[in-house]
């Protein structure tokens, strides 16, 4: 059979011609007659089978008859995937498909701009290509309109539901028109995938092109049994050999998938990594750089299980084995595609093996187990890797990369209190307020110096003199460098309200701690703090004071003695304050 037999519209047969397109697979040519004839699809294939194609075809061939070019249309075939990679790659078909129609095409996900999203939309579109978050916020503000949808495709359900989309799928879906036509696929099959498929389809056509849970017989399958401290010597390793080209590897966090990618980078292999915390705009050009060859090596998380279509990807590494069967099968399906072969290799450890034999168990594939791993050597010698895996950074890059590094290093020593040169060189003195300062008599005043003789400046500890600032103080400190090197401390930069007060009593608190044996301490001569005392109080109290301390009759009477109304020491505020408990004085 070929896609010729499937009467499809003349565009659609010149431009799977110009792709090289012949013979259509299983799953597309079961799926694509039932779709062309209005029916419900429910079709389940391994990944890597064609399965975009088998969806994008019927609906591209029914839209071609509508020649409905109304600016600003509302879509009429809406596609839902669970990944922005997979959206593109969904929208890139359709493109590529139908170079030859006048159709339009528009995909919103997250992550960038809806500006430029809402404007395709305000434009018009055929086809619409989505990501169910995204395609809800947009419905809320008023930018998506979905009643004249006619086709609803689900494609990699199963993912959709695995991160949670469900409530967002049954709200799209009551948006929808019931009158309709779903085409619903999925690589692996699960309960929650039929239950939802029953509520959804009406009266489908059940497509089985492969077993569940299956691998394709193309792929090599290797499962090399060390422990985490040895991975990334041996995928160094197994890297540098010739036949090894493009491979893709599969950690379980996003943080090992970085960590991976530098680890891989300066051993001179061309890596990069792509994982949920990266910015589209990043992960864009992570994969432009996969699929144009600059890099030849891609770590990923699960988000790349579904959606990487790249051509002529070698191997595929498990680095963390995966958490489930469903998710072994999409790894590994990223290799071997389009009929082509491929090698799968996954590192298990001893808390693996519950994993390895539910993975066994329910692909019923031929797992190679190796025990015997080769000696694995740190090594930082990169002329071991071939030249189609090196990275190509210019010598100005890689410089800027070790110098980055080196200042990172820096500053970890720096966070732990003691830099690494400084803790393996123990004979240099200490520096600081540990060192015993000496001390220099300079135009009549003490200052500290360091006790290196040979150099030509030296930095003063301390200065002392008057605590009380004078009119000279408020002027700009002049430059006095003397033969010896002392440099003096100018009046401190005022900082905020009572800095300049707090300066002084800091270096007033200094100076009073300098002492030497052959003069008086640098404190001495300081003129005593005057009291705040007001006027009139220091005279009262220079009035009560007799000569030998004791207050005299008058002077106390005197004090008591007030002439406002109510205030103590009155004769009103006596009695009345009296009144009670005796009677008033005479």
């Amino acid at each position: 059979m070929s896609f010729k037999d499937l009467q499809l519209a003349k565009p659609l047969l010149r431009a799977l011609e110009e792709e090289g397109y012949s013979t259509p697979t299983p799953i597309q040519a079961q799926a694509i007659p039932e779709a062309l004839s209005g029916r419900d699809v429910f079709g389940t294939a391994q990944t890597g089978t064609g399965k975009t194609c088998a969806f994008a075809l019927p609906i591209l061939h029914r839209l071609n008859h509508d020649e409905n070019n109304e600016r600003g249309r509302a879509p009429r075939s809406l596609i839902l995937c669970p990944t922005r990679e997979l959206a593109d790659q969904i929208h890139e078909r359709l493109v590529t498909y139908g170079r030859h129609l006048r159709l339009k095409h528009v995909v919103v996900y997250g992550g960038v701009s809806q500006g430029r999203q809402v404007n395709g939309l305000r434009a018009g579109s055929d086809v619409l290509v989505a990501t169910p978050g995204r395609l809800i916020d947009l419905v809320g503000q008023g930018h998506a309109d979905l009643r004249s949808v006619e086709t609803l495709v689900l494609d990699e359900a199963d993912r959709m539901l695995d991160m949670g989309f469900i409530t967002d799928i049954r709200r799209i879906v009551g948006l929808i028109p019931a009158e309709r036509q779903t085409l619903f696929f999925s690589a692996t099959v699960s309960r929650d995938i039929r239950k939802l498929a029953s509520s959804i389809l009406n009266e489908p056509v059940q497509i089985d092109t492969a077993p569940e849970s299956s691998t394709v017989e193309s792929i090599r399958q290797e499962v090399y049994m060390l422990e985490r401290k040895q991975r990334h010597l041996l995928l160094k390793q197994i890297l540098s050999k010739e036949v090894v080209g493009r491979t893709l590897v599969f950690t379980r966090t996003k943080y090992g998938a970085d960590k991976l990618a530098k680890v891989l980078w300066r051993s001179g292999i061309g890596a990069d990594a792509i994982h949920g915390n990266k910015s589209q705009r990043a992960r864009f050009n992570a994969m432009e750089a996969f699929r144009s060859g600059e890099k030849s090596v891609l770590v990923a998380t699960d988000i790349a299980s579904r959606g990487i279509d790249v051509d002529d990807i070698t191997h595929v590494v498990n680095f963390d084995m995966p958490i489930d069967t469903e998710t072994y099968v999409h790894r590994i399906g990223r290799t071997a595609r389009a009929g082509a072969s491929g090698v799968a290799i996954s590192f298990c450890g001893r808390n693996d093996k519950q994993l390895l034999k539910a993975i066994q168990r329910q692909t019923k594939a031929d797992l190679t187990i190796i025990h015997d791993i080769p000696e694995l050597i740190e090594s930082d010698d990169v002329a071991d890797v071939p030249d189609h895996m090196k990275r190509k950074s210019s010598p100005k890059t890689i410089a800027r990369e070790r110098e980055r590094d080196r200042e990172q290093g820096r500053g970890k020593n720096r966070s732990k209190g003691r830099s690494k040169d400084r803790s393996q060189d123990r004979s240099k003195p200490s520096s600081g307020r540990t060192a015993p300062a000496k001390r220099k008599k300079v135009k009549g005043k003490w200052v500290s110096v360091h006790e290196d003789e040979g150099a030509s400046k030296r930095t003063s500890k301390r200065k002392s003199g008057a605590s009380k600032p004078s009119s000279a103080s408020k002027r700009p400190a002049r430059s006095r460098s003397d033969e010896d090197g002392e440099r003096p401390v100018g009046r401190p930069k005022k900082k905020g309200k009572g800095a300049a007060k707090r300066a002084r009593k800091k270096t007033s608190m200094s100076k009073s701690r300098v002492r030497d044996d052959s003069g008086p301490p640098s404190g001495a001569g300081r003129k005593k703090k005057k009291s705040k005392m007001g006027k009139a109080k220091w005279k009262a109290k220079a009035a009560t004071a007799g000569k030998k301390g004791k207050s005299s009759p008058g002077a106390r009477k005197k004090k008591n003695t007030s002439s406002t109304p109510g205030h103590r020491g009155s004769a009103g505020y006596s009695k009345k304050k009296t009144s009670k408990s005796r009677g008033p004085k005479s």
